[in-house]
This record gives C-alpha cells, sequence and structure tokens, in this order.
C-alpha cells in the first residue's frame, strides 16, 4: 500500500520551497477579476476570524505535488501537476508584499518551468513595460496591477494585516491553508503525473471530498509500522464495498432524490455530507475540512484508536441504511418518504431514539402527514374525490397507493423500483384523454399512426394497404389512410376523423369528472406522449406492450388498464363512469389506514 500524503498546509510552510512546473501544464492565465475575488474572500474572512475564539482557516483549493529532482542542480523540489494557477497567483501577492516578508525574516517559495524558463525569471521582476512580449508576461502584469490597485484602495494597515493572516502557522492560528496532496510514492513515472494532471483538468474534475477524505484514512502514519499495510487494506477494501453497493441503483435511489447541481461521483461523499451536515451553501471541500479536524484533534498516540473509531462510525452510518433497505417496510416507508424530500438525516435520527416497533409507527404517521392534505388530516373521512388534475397531493396518494399495493401483498419479494420512478419521466396523466380535440397540428400525424396501428395490428406505410376490419373500423381505416397520404390536413378533416374515433372507441361522452383522481394513473412520458391525448385502448396497448417486453410499469397502472379493479368486464377496451367509481373505491380500500 502506497503512502499517502495529505494534510491542510499554511501558506507559511510553503515558503522557502522551490516549485517546478512540467511542460505538460499550460500558461498562467488567472485575470484581475480572479485575484480580486481571491483577495476579498481572505479579506473578508480575516475580519470575521478576528472575532472567533476558536481556530478558523480559509482554505484554497488542492495542490498536488510530487517530488522532483532538478536536472541542473541535482536539488529536490515539488513538481506541481495541479494548483499552478493558485501557487502563482500567492506567489505574485507574496512578491507584492516581500517589505513585510523581510521584516519578518521570511522570503517567498521559488516558481520555475520547464519550457518557459525566462517566465519564471520575470516572474521575480514584473516589468510592464514587457507585458506584450508573450503571453505569459501579460498575465502576470494584469494580475500585478490589480494586487497593486486592490490594496491601495485599503487603509495603511492592510499589507499587515493580510501579510500576517498568509503567515500566520497552526500554532497561531487564524490562516490561510491549501490542501497539500503529495503523490510522490504513487508517481512512478512521467506518465502517472500526466494521468493526474488530465483527470484534473480535462473537463475541470476537481477533487472531491470523498477522494481527500480517503487519503486522510490511508496516511501510513495513522497506524503502528507493523499494522500499517494490513490496516489500510482493511478500510480500503470495507471502502469498495460501500462504494458498490452505493452504485448499485436499487440502493442509491433508494436513500437518494436527484436534485438539480448535485453529482456525487463518489457516492459514498453522500454518506460523508450527512454525518457532516453539509449546509446547501458551503464550501466545496466542506467535508473535508470536517473530518480533517476529526483527525488533526487528537495526539500522534492516540491516531490509530481514532481512526479506527472514525472509521467504524461510517461504516455503523452506513449500515443503519443497509438494515432499512433489507426491511421490505422500512424500504417502503423510507423510500416514499425520502421521495417527497423528507430529511434522511432526520429519519437516522429518529431511529436512533425509538424501538424498531415505535420507528415504524411513527413513519406510518410521517407518511400520512406527507400523502394527506394538511387541511384535511383531520377529516374523519378523507374525500379523495375533492382532489383534482394538478393537485401536488395526487402524486403522493397514487405512489403510496402503488406502495402500499406491494406492502400487503406478503407473498411476493417485490419491492417498488424507487430507481426507475427517480430517473424517468413518470407523472400524472389521464386514464381516458382528458380534452376535444387538443392535438397540435404538428402531432396529429403520429396521433392517426398510433389509431392506424391500434386497429390494424400493422405500423403504417405509405403503400398500405386497406384490411378486413369491422365495417365501422374499415371506414376509419379509410379516413386515416387518406389523410396520412396528404402533405396538409385541414382542421375540418382532421375533426371529422377524430370524432369518428372517439365514437369507435366510446369516448364521445365526458366523464363525470374528467379531472378526478379516478381518472388519473402513474404514466410516464413516452407511453402518454407529447400530444397527451391518446385514447384508452391506445394507452393500454402500449401499457401490456411495455410490461410484456421489462419496461417498468407501476404495479397500480398495469391494473387500472388491465381493469383489475373493475367489477364489471364486458367491455375491456373501453374506461367508463362504472370504472372510474371501482378505481376510486380501490384506492380508498387500500389507503383506508391513512385516511381514518
Amino acid at each position: 500500500m502506497k503512502q499517502i500524503n495529505l494534510e491542510l498546509k499554511p501558506v507559511n510552510d510553503l515558503l522557502g520551497h522551490s516549485f517546478f512546473i512540467p511542460s505538460y501544464q499550460r500558461g498562467y492565465r488567472w485575470k484581475s477579476l480572479q485575484v480580486k475575488q481571491l483577495l476579498d474572500d481572505i479579506w473578508e474572512f480575516r475580519k470575521k476570524a478576528e472575532n472567533q475564539t476558536e481556530e478558523a482557516f480559509y482554505c484554497l483549493q488542492p495542490i498536488v505535488v510530487s517530488k522532483h529532482i532538478n536536472e541542473e542542480t541535482q536539488q529536490s523540489e515539488w513538481e506541481v501537476i495541479d494548483g499552478q494557477q493558485r501557487l502563482t497567483t500567492l506567489f505574485i501577492i507574496l512578491d507584492y508584499l516581500k517589505e513585510g516578508l523581510a521584516f519578518f525574516g521570511k522570503e517567498k517559495y521559488s516558481i520555475h518551468y520547464e519550457t518557459r524558463k525566462d517566465s519564471g525569471t520575470f516572474l521575480n521582476d514584473i516589468n510592464v513595460v514587457r507585458k506584450e512580449e508573450n503571453i505569459d508576461y501579460f498575465h502576470f502584469c494584469e494580475v500585478n496591477t490589480a494586487v497593486k490597485k486592490w490594496f491601495l484602495d485599503k487603509d495603511g494597515t492592510a499589507k499587515k494585516n493580510f501579510l500576517t493572516t498568509l503567515l500566520n502557522d497552526n500554532e497561531t492560528g487564524k490562516n490561510v491553508k491549501v490542501i497539500w496532496y503529495d503523490v510522490s510514492e504513487e508517481n512512478t513515472s512521467n506518465k502517472y503525473a500526466i494521468d493526474i494532471f488530465t483527470r484534473l483538468n480535462i473537463g475541470k474534475i476537481p477533487l472531491t471530498n470523498a477522494e481527500l477524505i480517503k487519503a486522510l484514512f490511508l496516511k501510513k502514519d495513522n497506524f503502528n509500522e507493523h499494522e500499517a499495510n494490513l490496516e489500510q487494506i482493511q478500510i480500503a477494501s470495507e471502502w469498495d464495498a460501500i462504494e458498490k453497493q452505493l452504485q448499485n441503483d436499487d440502493f442509491w435511489y433508494f436513500i437518494f432524490t436527484p436534485k438539480k447541481d448535485v453529482h456525487y461521483e463518489n457516492r459514498i461523499e453522500y454518506i460523508f455530507d450527512l454525518m457532516k451536515q453539509k449546509p446547501v451553501d458551503a464550501e466545496l471541500h466542506y467535508t473535508f475540512y470536517e473530518f480533517q479536524k476529526d483527525f488533526s484533534n487528537v495526539l500522534s498516540i492516540d491516531k490509530k484508536l481514532n481512526v479506527r473509531k472514525i472509521w467504524l462510525e461510517i461504516k455503523r452510518y452506513f449500515l443503519t441504511f443497509d438494515e432499512w433497505f433489507n426491511n421490505r417496510e422500512l424500504f417502503h416507508l423510507i423510500g416514499y418518504l425520502i421521495t417527497f424530500n423528507t430529511s434522511i438525516k432526520s429519519l437516522k435520527l429518529l431511529s436512533g431514539t425509538k424501538s424498531k416497533l415505535q420507528f415504524k409507527e411513527e413513519l406510518h404517521d410521517l407518511v400520512k402527514s406527507v400523502a394527506i392534505p394538511k387541511s384535511k388530516a383531520g377529516d374523519e373521512i378523507f374525500e379523495l374525490e375533492n382532489l383534482s388534475y394538478g393537485d401536488s397531493y395526487i402524486k403522493k396518494i397514487l405512489l403510496l397507493f402503488n406502495i402500499q399495493t406491494i406492502l400487503t401483498t406478503n407473498d411476493t419479494d417485490i419491492k417498488f423500483p424507487f430507481h426507475r420512478f427517480k430517473t424517468e419521466d413518470w407523472d400524472i396523466e389521464h386514464i381516458r384523454s382528458q380534452t376535444d380535440k387538443n392535438i397540435a397540428p404538428n402531432e396529429r400525424k403520429d396521433w392517426m399512426k398510433d389509431i392506424y396501428e391500434y386497429l390494424t395490428g400493422e405500423s403504417w406505410q405509405v403503400d398500405t394497404k386497406n384490411y378486413s376490419v369491422n365495417k365501422e373500423h374499415q371506414k376509419i381505416i379509410y379516413q386515416l389512410t387518406g389523410l396520412l397520404r396528404k402533405e396538409t390536413i385541414s382542421d375540418g378533416e382532421f375533426f371529422k376523423l377524430y370524432d369518428s374515433v372517439k365514437t369507435a372507441f366510446k369516448e364521445n361522452n365526458e366523464p363525470d369528472d374528467k379531472d378526478s383522481i379516478n381518472n388519473l394513473a402513474l404514466l410516464d412520458a413516452k407511453t402518454n406522449r407529447s400530444y397527451g391525448n391518446a385514447m384508452f385502448p391506445i394507452k393500454r396497448k402500449t401499457i401490456i406492450k411495455n410490461d410484456m417486453t421489462g419496461v417498468f410499469v407501476p404495479i397500480c397502472t398495469k391494473n387500472v388498464f388491465l381493469k383489475s379493479y373493475s367489477t364489471n368486464l364486458s367491455e375491456i377496451m373501453y374506461w367508463s363512469d362504472v370504472d372510474a367509481k371501482d378505481y376510486l373505491k380501490a384506492i380508498k380500500t387500500v389507503l383506508s389506514k391513512y385516511f381514518n
């Protein structure tokens, strides 16, 4: 197991070191706005830190380095694999404050370049007269000018106060740190360094909290020397097992609901974020900083026990979710709550204060509070009929209907696939088409092709022939064939066809309440099609086909289109008012425990 050197290093600890920028790196490209933002951030931190009694620091993004031998001097230096831009900007700031550095008896670090040797020399003596000689000089000068302007806009104490913040060490506190990632023992060749650089810079993929935390755990000095390799392997193996389970979408989407701009490349990082209660607006590496505190706030002699303790806490935290996942009732109740944004942290805390039986009872109460409108929760009989299309509670009720249906079926191990429900486009749609002739002109031919395929069993082709079907359908097929062959279709022609189809499918009479929950089901967008007005038999055929080919169909949606809830099956291809009433009765029966 290779040693990993990862630490939060004060800027003060970089002074006096030599840094080498290899040829595979691009030139310096920071702009005035970026350096101003950095200066503002550090200045704002300094002001806030003055009023804090505990240790405080401002942390820059990671600097990834590897030990390097200078071929000319044969002296050891650091090859900068990632972080050149930040390191160079800090150098320019320190160079501006060099009189203060000299007063404290300190000197800057040095930077030199493999292929742009003159740039290193220029950086030590920035001369705006030579600004246009090359692109490196230009950006050095621009940032240097921005630094000067920033300090000139402050009072006379700004230089001293700012430099003090940069130069404070760990004992002094209130300082600026970098995430120092030394990959020297991993970096066995130049190719390895280039691979790391490429990963971090092509597409600008930053080091994740999970990667940095893993490096914290696997540091060799966390363990006794004779046990280090074995314990590192054990933690690494257990880490991989947890990540493997989290990469199982059945498990992942049970505990996690996708959010805009939130993505976990390493899903174990979500566990870490939960443990450290990461705020929504937290900085990028917040969770890493919090774990780093856990590692640093102990005496060196306690490190081994501390690492074991922290790792055991992580395993226990994860295993709670694993236990929920493997308990059929907990899986469905908790999965439902998380789908509708109940905090998994709050559920975790609740589980720790209750017996298993009490926890399940609490979960049922929480599900009721989520699914039932607050104004109705106290009613003796919950009136489902009061919910209409567009009400946010419709989706909650219908998803609970599906989940409770599964839970009441004791002779099966079926689980509701939250991963499919959360990643596919499922929403509330009408069982029987809800609008009259509301099909946009550019969608009409698709609608007609669906009808044609349903009536004939064949996909529409321009050279198609008429098929032998009953007389009423033969007339519709004739109309369809004529219109589908035309370049343009008038409204009058289409509406005449539409009325014929509605009559044939017995949808020419409006249902009692087309927007009531008894005419609604969970449907995916693909089945419902973009025109949103497919008639019942077309949707039914698609649902059956999807189920036969393994496409996910919620169990209650399938039951609706198979008319499993209907007491009268004489007209299997049509959705009547009687069917709708039977469907509503089934919902009320299955969910009766939540409505009382």
